[in-house]
């Protein structure tokens, strides 16, 4: 890149000392009741360059001694370098950090803004370099070879006030974007809420009630489990159906009129675990859905991957309209339980994962409607009561989610809640969608005042402004000359 008249390439090293961090010893508690900021990553925000004054944690002045900690001046540039690399900061008071951090002392004449802007601005480029198996870490000794663009000092400031002018308004924008997408997402959560209890739309006194449907729901079960039977040759009068439990309803919250409690286990015929067949995006055989494919109680396709065996999947394990897809485990608490219904017949057939549990529901409006309410917070937790944890995952059974309660209504206003829900969800998701679309657009115009900054196009040139080439003479000539007997300087 060329730079503008009077700029001058560099490297890090040249303007700035680089400093390390350390940790005292987690076995002397009294280490960490000091005064001294002692700063982890874990404290440098990710989306600003920021301030900072106190730590979560203070150390002693014995414990700064007998670790490799340092105490760095105010006005460092603090800049994460493992694990989490590229989040900046700047020290709005003396402060040690740990080993996660490269700290820049700049010499006389470099902004600390204006390095700390550059930095924040190519992150990427220190991830791009760093190493590491357990967790990756750029070193200091790269990070000082780094080119460095300098502007004059005069143009150092100028182009630091107009970042952070820019910046602030930028900010402004995404914080009341963030603020619009937490409403919708509150806004999501009271219409679910009232869908499930009756609150969404009218009731209608004429409607034949749940418990009649559920009646019908139940006879459908038993006819289905004797039709499976006979299918595998088997005489359903010498075999024994057992007849899904049902929920204690005096120990579950009251419904409105006609309405009635179920159990998952009661408004299904079906209830697996999915292949354990190895998929990959070149494979031959049938698309075989995973977590990822489980969108906003749907599908998304465009990430599918394919049965390396088609061979080894039986043709009464393809999908079919009204299965339910349950994620059953995964590290997030979030996804656990998050669901994909089938509403339409997959061309060709499509399967699914061992992360997956289907459950065949009786009836595709059932099904709509239990994949409309799903969501709602009081179905949440209850799935996230029942998930068991091990080894950092969350892990919900065909067992434990058999005995998951849903509320009924009558067939007829089903279909009204369902209506409402849909129309009132589509707004939000297209709304959602925009807010997307516009935090993305930040995020690029952030980047792009930030790459304009550096290339000197930001805010004009002084002629009169003294060369950077000088000004780096000068830091030279001050880093040549002997430091004095107990001298301070760094």
């Amino acid at each position: 890149m060329t730079l503008p008249p009077g700029w001058a390439w560099t490297t890090l090293g040249e303007v700035a000392t680089l400093v390390g961090g350390g940790t005292p010893s987690r076995e002397r508690p009294d280490y960490f009741t000091g005064h001294i900021v002692w700063l982890t990553p874990t404290e440098i925000p990710k989306d600003r360059v920021a301030v900072i004054l106190d730590s979560r944690e203070r150390i002693t002045e014995e414990a700064l001694r007998k670790s490799s900690a340092r105490l760095v001046p105010k006005d460092t540039v603090l800049m994460t370098s493992r694990a989490s690399i590229g989040y900046v900061a700047i020290a709005g008071t003396d402060v040690s950090t740990n080993q996660g951090f490269a700290s820049f002392i700049c010499e006389a004449g470099v902004h600390n803004s204006y390095l700390a802007y550059w930095l924040w601005a190519n992150a990427d480029h220190f991830i791009e370099k760093a190493t590491g198996t357990t967790f990756k870490e750029i070193t200091k000794s790269k990070l000082r070879l780094f080119a460095f663009p300098l502007a004059p000092l005069p143009e150092q400031r100028r182009i630091v006030a107009k970042l952070e002018e820019l910046v602030t308004r930028l900010d402004a924008g995404v914080a009341a974007l963030k603020d619009v997408r937490a409403k919708l997402k509150r806004y999501k959560a009271a219409v679910l809420k009232a869908a499930s209890e009756g609150r969404l739309v009218p009731q209608d006194p004429n409607d034949e009630p749940a418990s009649q449907l559920l009646q019908r729901i139940l006879a459908e079960r038993k006819a289905k489990w004797e039709a499976d039977l006979r299918a595998r040759g088997k005489d359903p009068s010498k075999a024994k159906y057992v007849e899904p439990k049902p929920p204690d309803a005096d120990r579950l919250p009251e419904l409105p009129s006609r309405w009635c409690w179920a159990t998952l286990n009661q408004l299904s015929w079906d209830a697996g675990y999915g292949t354990s067949q190895k998929c990959d995006y070149e494979a031959s055989g049938p698309p075989v859905l995973r977590i990822p494919n489980i969108v906003n109680g749907g599908f998304d396709l465009s990430d599918t991957k394919y049965a390396t065996n088609g061979n080894a999947l039986a043709d009464t394990d393809a999908l079919a309209p009204g299965d339910l897809l349950i994620i059953r485990t995964n590290g997030s608490k979030d996804l656990i339980g998050r669901t994909g219904l089938v509403r339409e017949t997959f061309d060709p057939p499509h399967f699914f994962a061992s992360y997956l549990i289907r459950y065949r529901i009786l009836d595709l409006y059932l099904a709509a409607w239990l994949s409309a309410i799903w969501d709602a917070s009081s179905n949440r937790r209850k799935i996230e009561q029942i998930a068991a944890t091990s080894a950092g995952q969350y892990n919900v059974s065909v067992s434990s989610l058999n005995r998951i309660t849903v509320p009924i209504p009558p067939l007829t206003e089903q279909f009204r809640i369902v209506a409402e829900v849909e129309r009132r969800l589509s707004v939000v998701q297209e709304l959602e969608g925009a807010v997307a679309a516009s935090l993305a657009r930040a995020g690029r115009l952030r980047q792009a005042i930030l790459k304009r900054a550096f290339e000197g196009k930001l805010v004009p040139q002084d002629p009169s402004d003294e060369p950077a080439s000088v000004l780096l003479q000068r830091i030279s000539m001050s880093r040549s000359e002997p430091i004095a007997p107990n001298s301070s300087k760094t």
